[in-house]
């Protein structure tokens, strides 16, 4: 028997209903249903081809299968290719693959074990002509950087085909194995030595597929393989364990030949890496005949004549399954991973004799235990968590192949390197001084340039903040940092500091924090290729601060006059590579953010030169959303609540000058879709507010509406926004504006050590502006919130009686219990929610009980006249589900009118499609209720038993 997936708990007094049903299933034309919103198709991951001439995006309904849009940036040609998804683009626009994922029919009605069974596909698309080609069971696949060839990696065989082949293998042999007793019980006791072949071992076929020609290089048990940058070269590693034969293969892109340039009988090919040209191949080869999570691996080199060269660690230090590799980005030096010794797999003792049964050691062994102590770096549950990533970790060292010489540069103080170069610098970070503390006091790391010749750590800041990392200028002579309010330059050559911006006069630590912690600033641009100066944000402008003492700042922008925010835009950033820089003189695509009318417009710039000059602005929102390798071309959309985000193409220097590429817009033509407009008001301590009011559609000026109220923090920067056309844990707005209701989505500014007066506040006065504006019903207003937002909910109803309806998911109500509650998805305590973050109390449990308990619903549920419905899955990962019964036990304890969905198997945001579907249809009929008179269907009337059901057929 299945239990149900729904348990539905109510307290209080309900009315007369109807049984739970999709509401407006059989709506009037022009009216949306829930049917509409899975069908609505949404744009994802547009691919620009590296000339900038070809544009691949999926367009993906909320439920259902995708389709990708292919289309020339000059608008031809145009192609759809029904259930294809991620797709890649050639470099040279001329092709583009995609995933087949299997249809969502087939997954609904797999069971479990033939959902394991179901495997992706890929399909390939001759852009000009449309030809296609369709492959299997496809695990991966890649361009090359040339777009010369495509790498199809497939997925194993099926165990069970593996062991029918086992079986076909055995009988052939079974006879001569009769013959003799003693060759049988060697082979028996050679078989139990081996160690048990690990799936990362196996390998599986690979098909490099030229695409000009058609011609294909195919391999088997293949378990890695990689192009160079240039186009030359592919390495590929073969691992046949039953034949004991582990060989590296080189490709030549051009022709497709292969040659052979190392081969083992003996050690399993771990990981690999090519130079840039493709003339060398660095890999790792370890014992094939030691279990591979006890095995250690040698780091070697092939050189451009094949000549076989393996490193040796000064300290020597092993590389492991995990270690990873890279050239750099002169082919000169090899980045990978190590270790200070390959671990063991630890093992507990079992019970074989009878001498066991009384072993004091052998019983202790059965112990199910975890011991947590007071100087624990991490709490349990976070050491827990994090223990499969830390197995996982290696730390970084350095070959420098001209003098054959390793430079180890992570070390278990200082573990975490980044291989992006500046110069001969890399960064370094560790936060280990700091494990403990994360408990209450937030993130912090200790940061440095490491010097990849000798090792040589310089600190740049010590203590910095998790969210205020430094940036390392190209050369690596300096780094700059946000601290204490200010920007500081680093300099590596005198290991000194200077503030860049205490003389300016200007703030540019975030003006709107209202956390219990330190303010980070607005963050960074590109630095200039010359290490002269870097550009740098406040609130609205962007400075160009010199790196030379005594030098001048100039402010490019003068978004401070007009309440722009400006930042740059459009600059490609290649993968794994140090972040773009900039020239003197240099052109710039600027995004200006007007915080009065919430929209945004694109701007021109120069490096060096104060001014900007406007190339288009409108009400609405625009994203750059991808920029070519090589060529100008940008992509961006543009939106507005009653305009969908469509994309475009333009030149970076010449935006406005624009050529559509999609056409989803027309999706809305079947609704009377609403608009959303602006309002201002004054908050109860005297301050300006703003918010977003989504008026109904067929709005009538003086009648009264229903008014939904969702929130978070800041909600007026979505003015413009499309909304998101998914069923969710959110309320759709376009769908509650279709069905008569306005919405409204207030910002909430806080005051710290009273989160929850201060959204009361916000929220009671954004209503009252409102009913005073003559939009209001004020007997039918509602309110959703979840997570932050349900906290905020339940605790506004327990403060005041302008709700008529609340629905809370995922709320904390009783913050005394949550400030010490499990994050159960990072193992995280919560504590330091409360005293640095979110939750913004300021002070710990010990220092001031009184908050918490003044901040928390729980001791104020006598108080409450609203009915509320609290949601919340019992496999929450942030927020501990136990605070919904909480809160709803003190309501019923109260008498008061409460619902609680528990969600069985859901983390802190639904992800089962059923359950997402029924909390949209609760909570709108909930809603229809208590705010606009409809019947209460059952559940609500009396609640839902529990019940247990067989699995469906």
């Amino acid at each position: 028997m299945k239990p149900s997936r729904l348990f539905c708990a109510l307290a209080g007094a309900a009315s007369l209903g109807l049984p739970l049903s999709l509401p407006a299933m059989a709506a009037s034309p022009g009216k949306m249903t829930l049917q509409d919103i899975m069908q609505f198709e949404s744009l994802k991951k547009p691919v620009l081809a590296d000339n900038g001439k070809l544009l691949a995006v999926e367009v993906a309904p909320d439920r259902g299968d995708s389709r990708t849009l292919i289309k020339g940036t000059n608008g031809k040609p145009e192609l759809s290719i029904a259930g294809a998804s991620d797709p890649v683009v050639s470099a040279d626009g001329r092709y583009v693959a995609m995933k087949l994922e299997p249809s969502l029919l087939a997954k609904e009605t797999s069971d479990a074990k033939a959902k394991k069974k179901l495997k992706a596909g890929m399909v390939l698309v001759e852009v000009a002509s449309g030809k296609e080609q369709r492959f299997e069971r496809v695990k991966d696949f890649a361009f090359d950087d040339s777009g010369k060839v495509l790498a199809i990696w497939f997925e194993p065989e099926d165990e069970k085909k593996d062991k029918e082949k086992d079986d076909d293998k055995a009988g052939d042999t079974a006879k001569a194995e009769a013959n003799s007793k003693a060759p049988e019980q060697t082979a028996k006791a050679d078989e139990a030595k081996k160690p048990k072949i690990d799936k990362a071992d196996k390998g599986s076929a690979l098909t490099l597929l030229a695409l000009a020609s058609g011609k294909q290089a195919e391999f088997n048990d293949v378990t890695a393989y990689a192009f160079d940058k240039q186009g030359n070269t592919a390495a590929v590693l073969i691992n046949d364990i039953a034949n004991t034969t582990h060989r590296l293969m080189a490709v030549s892109l051009s022709s497709l030949d292969t040659s052979a340039r190392f081969e083992s009988a003996s050690e399993q090919l771990g990981a690999l890496a090519l130079s840039p040209d493709g003339s060398q191949i660095a890999f790792s080869a370890g014992s094939a005949d030691t279990r591979i999570d006890e095995r250690a691996y040698r780091l070697g080199l092939i050189d451009a004549t094949g000549k076989v060269t393996f490193a040796a660690h000064p300290q020597s230090w092993q590389l492991n399954r995990y270690s990873s590799m890279s050239f750099s980005k002169d082919g000169e030096r090899v980045f990978f991973g190590t270790v200070p010794e390959v671990s063991k797999v630890l093992s507990l003792k079992a019970f074989k004799t009878e001498a066991d049964l009384l072993d004091e050691a052998v019983i202790r062994d059965s112990r199910g235990l975890k011991l947590w102590h007071g100087d624990d770096p991490r709490i349990k549950p976070h050491e827990i968590k994090t223990f499969d990533k830390l197995k996982k970790h290696t730390l970084t060292a350095v070959w420098h192949l001209g003098q054959n010489k390793v430079v180890q540069l992570a070390t278990p103080e200082v573990p975490e390197v980044d291989t992006l170069e500046f110069g001969r610098f890399v960064m370094a970070k560790s936060s280990e001084p700091y494990l403990k503390e994360i408990t209450w006091a937030g993130f912090f790391s200790d940061f440095y340039l490491v010097d990849t010749l000798d090792g040589e750590r310089h600190l740049i800041t010590k203590r910095q903040p998790s969210n205020s990392e430094p940036v390392v200028s190209p050369n690596g002579h300096f780094a700059a940092f946000f601290r204490e309010g200010q920007v500081q330059l680093w300099d590596v050559q005198s290991g000194k500091h200077r503030s860049l911006t205490a003389s300016l006069n200007v703030p540019f630590a975030d003006e709107d924090h209202d956390y219990p912690s330190e303010a980070p600033g607005y963050g960074f641009g590109p630095w200039l290729a010359d290490e002269s100066a870097l550009l740098v944000y406040d609130k609205y402008d962007i400075w160009q601060l010199a790196t030379q003492a005594g030098a001048a700042a100039l402010k490019l922008t003068d978004g401070r006059k007009d309440g722009i925010s400006y930042r740059v835009e459009g600059l490609y950033q290649a993968k794994d590579e140090p972040p773009a820089t900039l020239k003197a003189g240099q052109p710039l695509l600027l995004q200006g953010y007007n915080e009065r009318t919430k929209a945004d417009g694109f701007y021109r710039a120069e490096v060096g030169k104060s001014g900007v000059k406007a190339q288009f602005a409108k009400d609405e929102k625009l994203h750059v959303l991808a920029r070519a390798k090589d060529a100008n071309t940008v992509i961006f959309s543009r939106e507005r609540f009653d305009k969908y985000p469509d994309l475009y193409s333009a030149d970076v220097n010449d935006i406005s000058d624009f050529e559509r590429l999609t056409r989803l817009d027309g999706q809305r033509d079947k609704f009377a879709w609403s608009k959303a407009e602006l309002v201002h008001w004054t908050n109860t301590d005297g301050k300006p507010l703003d918010g977003v009011l989504i008026k109904p559609a067929g709005y009538q000026s003086g009648k009264r509406y229903p008014v939904l109220v969702y929130f978070y923090r800041f909600m007026s920067d979505r003015l413009h926004a499309f909304p998101d056309m998914r069923i969710n844990h959110r309320p759709n707005f376009a769908w509650y504006a279709d069905q008569g209701y306005a919405v409204f989505l207030p910002d909430i500014r806080f005051e710290i050590g009273y989160p929850g007066n201060s959204s009361v506040q916000a929220l009671t006065s954004g209503v009252q502006k409102l009913i005073e504006m003559g939009i209001a019903d004020p007997k039918a207003v509602g309110i959703q919130g979840h997570s932050w937002g349900g906290y905020q909910t339940a605790f506004a109803v327990t403060q005041t009686n302008i709700f008529a309806a609340a629905i809370t998911g995922a709320p904390v109500g009783n913050m005394t219990s949550a400030y010490s509650g499990i994050r159960h998805g990072t193992g995280l305590a919560r504590q330091f929610q409360y005293e640095t973050g979110q939750s913004r109390i300021g002070e710990s449990l010990m220092q001031a009980p009184l908050k918490y308990v003044e901040n928390s619903p729980v001791f104020y549920a006598d108080r409450i006249k609203t009915p509320m419905m609290i949601m919340f899955g019992d496999k929450d990962d942030a927020v501990p589900w136990e605070q919904g019964v909480e809160l709803y036990l003190a309501m019923r304890r109260a008498g008061k009118d409460v619902v609680l969905l528990q969600y069985e198997g859901e983390p802190h945001h639904l992800k089962q499609y059923g359950n997402k579907l029924d909390y949209s249809v609760r909570m709108k009929e909930y809603f229809d209720h208590y705010l606009k008179g409809a019947s209460a269907p059952e559940w609500l009337k009396q609640g839902e038993p529990y019940r247990e059901y067989d699995k469906a057929d």
